[in-house]
């Protein structure tokens, strides 16, 4: 036998499992931006007001919210590769149902299933991409996801062309779903076989407490921005600049560049200044970019903006989670329900806004958020 022959299977081993952690990133980010893509196009479908819509993206809230101790459950149980597996199963079919719903109130239970499936799926990726960052000694969840990042930018872009050629999107979903489907089959396949703790912890639920609250807030007010500019960029840039649905979701799709630019050096900067000051510093940099937003002046101005919001939010989640997960799962599921509350909370809040004064005060809205981000990150000391 060649001697050389194990060491270049375990080279190729190990280059495969580097391999499947970003693949899970990018899955989830192309079925986020594909749902956020086509929700002017479901809205129309339906005839939903902006408070309607607001209730549909709160029970996909709920249901990501909900997900959070059962996340931790099947980590603890079956390990975070089998968890990654059996909820990204899940959520890729739920997809489809979206498209499928024919009134609100399916819309409804639809985009509850959804919510469930990706936060499971993120709790289980985000697991092991705490395992990654372990394994390598060193800051890497900035990297990872700023795969998510091209994911979302992907699935936005995708989405952009679909609504261009009017392609409806239900065909739309069932090629992204068809598409995803063998990725996450490479992906689980490539992944190492979890090693399930003798006795896994009995607590799965845990409010966040003491210096983890600090994490929370700032989790938590990521997520409302986040999941605020992924809902409803599209229906701003349709509703105030009178955009076709072709070029709506490119608000997302800047937004998603940026933040993905962003997390490429996102690390490296978190080892030069601290992860404090670059969260704040972001923060910062994000409310001048909604603002901007906010303003409408015009497409081209707007995007900027979208883009400027995008860079400065980039640390947010990376951070979080990574200090959150180096306390173990049930501290991470902890500090992701809460944060999740903000994408549970927030879009319906801009619908309701938008409802009453406006578009404008609903965007608004998340600029202040944003400032909240900058001034509880100074005080988070865990988040270092």
């Amino acid at each position: 036998m060649n001697p050389a022959t194990p060491i270049i299977t375990s080279t190729y081993s190990r280059a495969r499992h580097k391999i499947a952690a970003p693949l899970l990133f990018i899955l989830l980010g192309i079925i986020y931006a594909s749902w956020a893509a086509r929700i002017p196009a479901l809205r129309d479908l339906l005839q939903l007001s902006p408070s309607q819509l607001g209730f549909v993206l709160l029970s996909a809230g709920i249901g990501a919210v909900i997900s959070f101790p059962l996340a931790a459950w099947l980590a603890a149980h079956c390990g975070a590769r089998q968890a990654a597996w059996f909820s990204g199963l899940g959520l890729i079919s739920a997809l489809p149902l979206v498209a499928l719903a024919p009134n609100m109130q399916w819309l409804m239970v639809a985009a509850f299933a959804l919510g469930l499936g990706s936060g499971c799926f993120d709790v289980a990726i985000n697991a092991l991409g705490a395992s990654h960052e372990k394994a390598a000694g060193r800051s890497t969840m900035s990297l990872l996801h700023a795969w998510f990042c091209l994911g979302t930018m992907s699935g936005a872009l995708l989405g952009s062309a679909m609504a261009a050629l009017i392609v409806s999107p239900l065909l739309h979903f069932i090629f992204v779903a068809l598409f995803l489907l063998p990725l996450l089959t490479i992906a689980y396949r490539t992944l190492p076989v979890d090693k399930i703790e003798p006795k896994p912890a009995t607590q799965y639920f845990a409010v966040p407490h003491g210096p983890l609250v600090a994490l929370g807030i700032i989790g938590f007010c990521g997520a409302v921005a986040e999941g605020s500019i992924a809902d409803w960029s599209g229906i701003f840039m349709k509703d105030q600049l009178q955009v076709i649905d072709g070029v709506a979701p490119l608000a997302y799709a800047v937004f998603a560049a940026l933040m993905l630019l962003a997390r490429l050096i996102g690390d490296r900067l978190k080892d030069r200044y601290g992860a404090r000051h670059v969260v704040a510093s972001g923060a910062w940099c994000a409310t001048v970019g909604i603002f901007i937003a906010v303003c409408a002046i015009n497409v081209p101005l707007t995007l900027c903006g979208f883009a400027l919001a995008g860079a400065g939010l980039a640390a947010v989640f990376p951070f979080v989670f990574s200090a959150a997960a180096r306390h173990g799962s049930t501290a991470l599921a902890a500090v992701a329900t809460f944060s999740y509350s903000g994408g549970l909370i927030g879009p319906p809040v801009i619908g309701f806004l938008a409802q009453g004064y406006g578009m404008r005060a609903g965007l608004s809205f998340i600029g202040v958020i944003v400032m909240l981000i900058a001034i509880s990150s100074r005080r988070a000391r865990w988040l270092e």
